[in-house]
C-alpha cells in the first residue's frame, strides 16, 4: 500500500512556502487517542454547514444574543427582533443604522443594547417593551458587561469605565434614573482608551488599545470596582470587535507599543500567544485589521474561536482542543473562496446560531448539513513537503485514506454510475504552482470499499499534494499512503 503520509497540523503556510504550505480549508483536525490505535495521529473532519432558520430584512446581522432566561434577540440592520423558539420574528424596536457589531447584556429584568454611539437601548424582558436609555450620565459604549448586579460600560474613546446602579430595571433605564454621575473610573496602569470590557470569572477585563488590566468588585464606597493588584497585561487590542469569550478564556487580536497582528488568549491574569508565525504573516498582508470580528462557540467537545477580517475577505478559526488553526470559507457561485457567512453567534434553544454578514439570515451551525444553505462547501487539504534529501523520487501511487460511500445522492444526484469525486493536484516547485486536477470516485451511497487511488504520478525532488472536494456528504480524511521509488541519480 505504501508509506503513510500523516497530516499532523492545521493550516500552516510559512512566510516562504518552501518551508511549509499546508492549506486546511473547511476541515478541522482532531487528535486520535493512542488507545484507538488509529493508523494516523489526526483525522480531518468537516466543518459544519449552514441550515436556514429564518430570514429577516436584507441587512447585516449585527448581534444575536440569548438572555439569561433563555430568550433570543437579533439585531439586523437597525431592527431589533425577538426570535421565538419556533423562529418566528417579532419586531421589538429600532436602533441607529449601521453594519458594525452590536453588543447586549441583561440582568434578568432588562436587556441593554450598545452600538458604539452615544446612544443605548433597553428591552423589558417581561413585556418586550423597547426604549432608548435616558440619562445625562449615560455615555454610550462599544461593549457591555454584567457583573454583581451592575451593567459595565466603556466610555467610547476614553480610558474610562462606568457602571449602572445595582439591579436596574427597564423603567429606570428609560426613565433616566439608572446611572449616578459618580459611578465612573479610569484605567490606572496606562492611559490608553478601553477597546472593550469582558466579564469573566466574576472579574472585568478592561482591554485597552495598548494594555489591559483586570478589575474586581471590592465593595469600595466611592466606586465599587477597582483594579486587581498586579494583574496588568502589556498587550492591547487592535480590533475591538475581535474580543470574544468562551468559558474562562478571552481571545483578541492584539497590539502593543512594539507591534500588532498577534492573536492572544487570556486566562488567569496572563495571556499567551496562540497565533502562529504563518498566520501572523498572513494577517500582516491585510490593509485593514481594525475591522476584525471574533466570536466563540462549542461543538462536540471543541471550543472554536472564529476570527473574520471583513476587508480582507478571510476567516480563520482556532480550535482550543488541539491548539491548531484552520480556514473557513464560503464558496460563491463562481467557485471563489470568501469569508465565512457568519458574522456573530450565540447558543439558544439548544442550537448554535449565527447571523449572516449580508442578507439578514439566521442559520444553525449544523454538523449534519454539508452545504452552506444549499451552496457547495469547498474542502481543501494539502500535505507536507515530500522529500528524500535532494534525490528524485518516482511517485508510483497516492491513496487517500478517507471515509467513503456516504453520499446518498439526495442533494447532488450522484449514483454508482455518476459518483461524487475527490480531486488531487500537486506542485513540483515547492508550492509555487500546481498542475491540473485528477479526479477519483469518493464512492456513491453504500460503496464503502471505494479505493481512492491515483497511479503513475511522475517524478519530483520536492512534491506537495493537495486534495479537494465539495460533494454534499459526510466524510473524513486521515491522510494518505504513498508508494514511491528512489531514482538512482
Amino acid at each position: 500500500m505504501g508509506e503513510p503520509v500523516a497530516l499532523i497540523g492545521g493550516y500552516y503556510e510559512a512566510k516562504s512556502i518552501i518551508a511549509a504550505a499546508q492549506a486546511c480549508v473547511n476541515l478541522y483536525p482532531e487528535a486520535n487517542p493512542k488507545s484507538a490505535q488509529s493508523p494516523f495521529p489526526y483525522t480531518n473532519y468537516l466543518t459544519p454547514g449552514l441550515t436556514l432558520l429564518v430570514s429577516t430584512i436584507y441587512a447585516t446581522v449585527r448581534c444575536v444574543y440569548r438572555t439569561s432566561n433563555g430568550l433570543l434577540y437579533a439585531v439586523v440592520g437597525s431592527n431589533v427582533y425577538y426570535v421565538g423558539q419556533d423562529y418566528s420574528l417579532t419586531l421589538v424596536g429600532i436602533i441607529g443604522s449601521g453594519s458594525n457589531s452590536v453588543y447586549m447584556a441583561d440582568n434578568g429584568l432588562a436587556a441593554v443594547i450598545v452600538d458604539g454611539t452615544p446612544n443605548g437601548y433597553a428591552i423589558d424582558l417581561l413585556t418586550n417593551n423597547f426604549g432608548q436609555i435616558s440619562s445625562v450620565n449615560f455615555y454610550g459604549a462599544d461593549r457591555i458587561g454584567y457583573l454583581d448586579t451592575y451593567f459595565l460600560f466603556n466610555r467610547p474613546g476614553t480610558a474610562q469605565m462606568y457602571i449602572s446602579l445595582s439591579e436596574v430595571d427597564y423603567s429606570m433605564l428609560v426613565g433616566g434614573t439608572a446611572f449616578d454621575a459618580l459611578d465612573i473610573a479610569a484605567k490606572t496602569g496606562y492611559p490608553d482608551a478601553i477597546a472593550g470590557i469582558v466579564v469573566m470569572h466574576r472579574e472585568a477585563w478592561l482591554i485597552g488599545t495598548l494594555t489591559a488590566e483586570i478589575w474586581y468588585n471590592s465593595g469600595a464606597p466611592d466606586f465599587t470596582f477597582e483594579a486587581m493588584p498586579g494583574a496588568f497585561i502589556e498587550h492591547g487590542c487592535a480590533a475591538p470587535y475581535s474580543i470574544a469569550q468562551q468559558d474562562l478564556n478571552v481571545y483578541w487580536l492584539s497590539q502593543d507599543e512594539e507591534g500588532q497582528t498577534i492573536v492572544l488568549l487570556g486566562n488567569s491574569y496572563r495571556v499567551e500567544r496562540i497565533s502562529t508565525n504563518a498566520l501572523e504573516n498572513e494577517i500582516s498582508k491585510y490593509t485593514n485589521i481594525s475591522d476584525a470580528i471574533g466570536y466563540c462557540y462549542q461543538e462536540e467537545g471543541h471550543a472554536f474561536y472564529v476570527l473574520t477580517f471583513p476587508n480582507a475577505n478571510a476567516t480563520w478559526v482556532f480550535d482550543q482542543s488541539v491548539k491548531l488553526w484552520h480556514q473557513r470559507a464560503w464558496t460563491d457561485p463562481n467557485g471563489g473562496l470568501n469569508r465565512h457567512r457568519s458574522n456573530c453567534a450565540t447558543n439558544a434553544y439548544g442550537v448554535n446560531i449565527v447571523g449572516d454578514w449580508e442578507n439578514g439570515n439566521l442559520y444553525a451551525l449544523d454538523v449534519t448539513n454539508f452545504t452552506d444553505n444549499g451552496q457547495p462547501i469547498s474542502r481543501i487539504r494539502s500535505f507536507p513537503h515530500l522529500v528524500k534529501g535532494s534525490r528524485r523520487i518516482v511517485h508510483k501511487s497516492f491513496i487517500a485514506d478517507m471515509d467513503v460511500g456516504e453520499d446518498d445522492g439526495s442533494i447532488d444526484g450522484s449514483t454508482p454510475f455518476n459518483p461524487p469525486v475527490v480531486s488531487l493536484r500537486w506542485s513540483d516547485d515547492k508550492g509555487k504552482s500546481f498542475g491540473n486536477r485528477l479526479e477519483q470516485s469518493l464512492g456513491a451511497g453504500g460503496q464503502y470499499q471505494t479505493n481512492i487511488k491515483y497511479n503513475r504520478l511522475g517524478m519530483a525532488r520536492d512534491r506537495i499534494y493537495e486534495l479537494s472536494w465539495s460533494c454534499p456528504c459526510g466524510t473524513a480524511l486521515n491522510g494518505a499512503y504513498l508508494e514511491t521509488e528512489l531514482c538512482e541519480t
